[in-house]
């Protein structure tokens, strides 16, 4: 009866032990994990690039395009959810809070390997913490890709 107490014991004290453990991680949220949609902290954005076309490349190349983004309101604009269109493109973007006044930017690069020939129209899906920017804005570049001689 007592080697059974003893493990009813142990296993007890490991559940607390490991319980006790868990809730002693850092309570921090990063600033681009802030929710997008808490109106009280809604800003403006001007978006100084959104349709870019760049031009003509030959199929292979693989470029990179640059969206600019203002933040012409009073509060830390947040970008966030920055989702290509397809897997042609990888987004990257401004990661930490653009502050009042300052310039972000979302990169996008493509590579024409995984597109087709010809015309070429790409999106990418932006949400922010601007009073239209739960919704998405969208950020479009077009071009021609040609085939290889």
């Amino acid at each position: 009866m007592k080697p059974v107490k003893r493990l009813i014991c142990l296993f007890a004290g490991t559940v607390l032990i490991a319980t006790a453990c868990q809730n002693n991680q850092d309570k921090k949220i990063a600033v681009n994990k802030l929710p997008v949609t808490d109106t009280a902290n809604f800003t403006q954005a001007e978006w100084l690039d959104s349709l870019v076309n760049f031009g003509s490349i030959t199929m292979g190349e693989k470029i990179n395009i640059v969206f600019r983004v203002k933040n012409t309101g009073t509060k830390p604009l947040l970008l966030s959810n920055v989702t290509p269109s397809c897997g042609c493109t990888v987004a990257d973007y401004s990661k930490e809070a653009i502050a009042p006044g300052a310039v972000g930017m979302v990169q996008a690069a493509f590579d024409s390997n995984r597109s087709h020939p010809g015309d070429v129209r790409k999106t990418i899906t932006v949400t922010t913490n601007t009073f239209n920017g739960a919704a998405g804005r969208t950020l479009i570049f077009t071009g021609f890709i040609k085939e290889k001689p």
